[in-house]
């Protein structure tokens, strides 16, 4: 649940907003968290993390599944969504808890096609990207941290240039929309042992995307 119940019709506000990336602290509490985790351990046995490398054969290294009507890849063939997992079985539909938060956060009745789940162990990153496989950037990118912090890294709407950093904790939400939509981000650092919520340590990061 979120740390504040909203009125009907209401719209939260973000804690803070960085070049137009609104951050929303701690929206999920501990024990949402813990349910959350438990949702996602079962999202995982159907559709099991995969290794993804670049289109030009670059190993990736964050772990990755997705839960929803389609999900993101990425191997020699190029970023993109198809409707099942490399393994072939198609994708689990997205836990209701993280449903849920999309709608709390932004209001919208649509709800997403995908849900990318991202693991990060203490030593993967995440460079400098933009998430642009969608047809449709009038939809904000939704993203929930869980686990150990993220050193987030925030740029531009073109590569290179200035860019700010703040540290994701566990629990905090991150919405990318209206001209922030297309902003350049990623993840320089994860700092192991600062979050207990997974016994074995790491990083959990679902985004949420409208995909057509």
């Amino acid at each position: 649940m979120p740390k504040t119940r909203l009125k009907a019709g209401e719209m939260p506000v973000p804690d803070l907003s960085v070049r137009g990336v609104g951050v929303f602290r701690g929206w999920l509490n501990a024990q949402a968290q813990a349910a959350l985790v438990e949702d996602l351990r079962a999202v995982v046995r159907a559709a099991p993390l995969f290794s993804p490398v670049t289109p030009s054969g670059k190993a990736m290294s964050v772990r990755m599944t997705s839960a929803g009507r389609v999900g993101w890849v990425s191997d020699r063939r190029g970023y993109r969504y198809q409707p099942h997992h490399p393994g072939g079985a198609a994708w689990p539909a997205i836990p209701g808890a993280v449903a849920e938060m999309w709608h709390q956060i932004t209001g919208l009745s649509r709800a997403p096609d995908c849900c990318l789940i991202n693991f990060y162990g203490s030593d993967a990153r995440m460079g400098m990207h933009q998430d642009r496989d969608e047809a449709d950037f009038s939809y904000p990118v939704v993203s929930l941290s869980l686990g150990d912090d993220g050193l987030f890294r925030i740029g531009n709407l073109t590569r290179g240039g200035r860019t700010e950093s703040l540290w994701l904790h566990s629990g905090d939400v991150v919405v990318m929309g209206g001209e922030a939509r297309l902003i350049y981000h990623g993840v320089d650092r994860i700092r192991a042992g600062s979050s207990s919520l997974l016994p074995q340590g790491g990083r959990i990061n679902l985004t949420l995307r409208v995909v057509d």
